[in-house]
């Protein structure tokens, strides 16, 4: 049974990096441990508009950031020295647990084709147990991740597991996050094996029990019933999901159980108690009021 439908709601993150803000929303925060969901693009950043848009350090604790492009480039320099540049159909998976501080970069390949962004960021939060793990980077290839194609329906499990595949990507709570294509006309259930389930529409419309549902909209389940998605147009979705941890404070960027943690991270990144990326120390976005 479709539970509620979110609208996008735009959002500029500054200089001409404008997204659509999917989660959390004010009546829906998680859906399993995904607690934050953007979609960036495509975005024309030519020249110095490009470098005004870069994602200075900043810091994350609590939760694991997921990083996926439909495409262009990004390059991630984090506090633990790692420079990673991320690709179409790539995974980076970073895991904030007591702090991290991370940058994000829009700068163009050797070749200076300067290519349009599209890119999904999405927050796993952690279990609580695991909220002050060590923080860790993990990039992994378009071709480590496994994918399926049948009856109209591609798919690409970029974590977790669903429909028979298990991704290799490190994940702390069951979940599922794919990258689904579907050609007009092809039909989807959702997994059934996951308590709490989303489609989120990147491209195309889709239909479920009758109703169409356009580009822009995250479509929420409960775990119960056995929806069918159908195509109308060649779609584009983001499945997610998982099982819930239970409630999250969420600040900024600071995820946690507890509220006097959130409050611990705003002071350490006030007073410079959590390091920036060493090979991107010149700047930072500062602590909002």
């Amino acid at each position: 049974m479709l539970d509620l439908v979110i609208d996008h709601r735009p959002h500029d993150l500054g200089h001409g990096l404008a997204v659509r803000r999917i989660l959390p929303f004010h009546k829906r925060r998680m859906i399993g441990p995904f607690i934050f969901l953007d979609h960036a693009g495509p975005l024309d950043l030519p020249g110095e508009r490009r470098r005004k848009a870069d994602v200075r350090p900043h810091p994350h604790i609590g939760l694991a950031t997921v990083s996926y492009l439909f495409d262009g480039q990004i390059t991630h320099r984090d506090s633990l020295g790692i420079e990673q540049v991320i690709l179409p159909g790539e995974v980076n998976w970073m895991t904030a647990g007591r702090g991290i501080s991370h940058s994000e970069r829009f700068e163009l390949p050797p070749s200076g084709e300067a290519r349009p962004i599209e890119l999904l960021q999405s927050w796993c939060a952690l279990p609580e147990a695991d909220e002050e793990v060590e923080p860790a980077f993990a990039n992994y290839r378009a071709s480590d991740l496994p994918v399926g194609d049948a009856d109209g329906v591609w798919m690409r499990l970029i974590a977790g597991a669903a429909y028979g595949l298990k991704s290799p990507v490190a994940v702390r709570s069951p979940l599922f996050y794919l990258h689904v294509a579907l050609r007009p006309s092809a039909e989807l259930k959702l997994p059934a094996e996951h308590a709490e389930r989303g489609a989120y529409i990147a491209k195309g419309r889709v239909e479920v029990d009758g109703r169409v549902y356009e580009a822009g909209q995250l479509l929420v389940f409960g775990g119960a019933d056995d929806p069918v998605i159908r195509a109308l147009d060649a779609a584009t979705l983001m499945l997610l999901g998982g099982e819930a941890l239970g409630p999250r404070h969420i600040w900024w960027n600071f995820v946690s159980s507890r509220k006097e943690r959130i409050e611990q991270a705003k002071a350490d990144w006030k007073a410079g108690r959590i390091m920036l990326p060493p090979n991107d120390n010149k700047e930072f976005i500062p602590l909002p009021d």
